[in-house]
């Protein structure tokens, strides 16, 4: 390096330099696939109001009206909040306007198919609507990105881990993909595992369990098929484990002992890696350990003391 000159330091989080498309290199002339979809969305009855390359990666979005009764949610996501639906017919009725358009998949003729605009066509179609504004996708696979597009409402554990084991299992009838193929998709393995605990249990409490699984479930690098039948086992072995839970906090409110944590506490003290700073161990291991803890834990050695060191005696409640 010439002397007296010094390297430019970059911030931290700050880009390595430009990316994507300049202004005029979103704008181009579309390539035969995207103008056949431009004329499929007409013969719909649609309208095409644009179509451009999205200004990140490139890839071809079609800007359209579409006709509002053929726009449907994709089959695995959850369902609808009656009162964010409500929320949104009101300020649609107050401001007199729609501004938010839905991404949209060509599942077939005249059928949308929207990863993250459930609640809004719905609202939409309670004010009377006849058409809304869409990014229609040219890659149907995108639709299965739901987790990641619904940005729509926050979504809680229970219902990102159940919208995410019914999109594993549209997934695993698909003829080729491995778990690990789809980790974009699913996030986070451990909503595999809580999702089916769920459908085991409705009321599983899934809070208590997810930190734990988070550093020990992981994809596995099998056909989703065979991952979902390992992982029915994995769900079944932490359900039991639960009920097992379950038994001993009744036990320690019997006995006078009161925190709405106290859930949490029990799971903590047969956690078997919860000391385990840096480190983990299988899941198969990790569930064994905790059922092994959890048929041996002696509610007569718990004492006020024991809540309060452990910080469940503070405020808060189990999920």
């Amino acid at each position: 390096m010439a002397a007296g000159k010094t390297r430019k330091r970059r911030k931290k989080g700050e880009p390595p330099g430009p990316v994507g498309l300049k202004p005029s290199q979103v704008r181009a002339e579309p390539p035969n696939a995207v103008e056949s979809l431009c004329k499929d969305i007409e013969k719909d009855g649609g309208a095409v109001l644009s179509a451009y390359r999205e200004p990140l990666g490139g890839r071809w979005l079609v800007m359209a009206a579409l006709p509002l009764e053929q726009v449907e949610p994709t089959p695995y996501q959850r369902g609808l909040s009656d009162t964010h639906v409500k929320r949104l017919e009101d300020v649609i009725s107050r401001s007199g306007l729609y501004l938010d358009p839905v991404i949209a998949v060509r599942a077939g003729p005249r059928q949308y198919q929207t990863p993250n605009g459930h609640h809004r066509t719905t609202a939409m179609k309670n004010q009377g609507a006849q058409s809304i504004t869409a990014l229609v996708v040219t890659e149907p696979q995108v639709a299965r990105l739901i987790l990641a597009l619904n940005v729509e409402k926050a979504h809680n554990l229970r219902e990102k881990s159940s919208e995410v084991i019914r999109l594993a299992r549209h997934l695993a009838e698909l003829p080729e993909g491995r778990e690990e193929d789809y980790a974009l998709e699913f996030e986070e393995a451990a909503f595999l595992t809580l999702g089916l605990c769920y459908e085991q249990n409705g009321r599983f409490a899934g809070g208590a369990y997810h930190p734990m699984l988070k550093r020990v479930d992981v994809f596995l690098s099998v056909p989703l098929p065979k991952s979902l039948a390992k992982r029915a086992g994995f769900a079944e072995q932490l359900v039991k484990i639960d009920a097992r839970v379950g038994q001993i906090v009744s036990e320690l409110k019997a006995k006078g002992l009161e925190s709405p944590y106290l859930r949490n506490f029990v799971v903590a003290r047969i956690n078997p890696i919860r000391f385990l700073k840096g480190k983990t161990m299988p899941i198969e291991e990790t569930l064994d350990k905790m059922e092994q803890a959890a048929d041996k834990f002696k509610t007569d050695k718990i004492s006020v003391s024991d809540l309060a060191r452990s910080g469940a005696a503070a405020g808060g409640a189990e999920e």
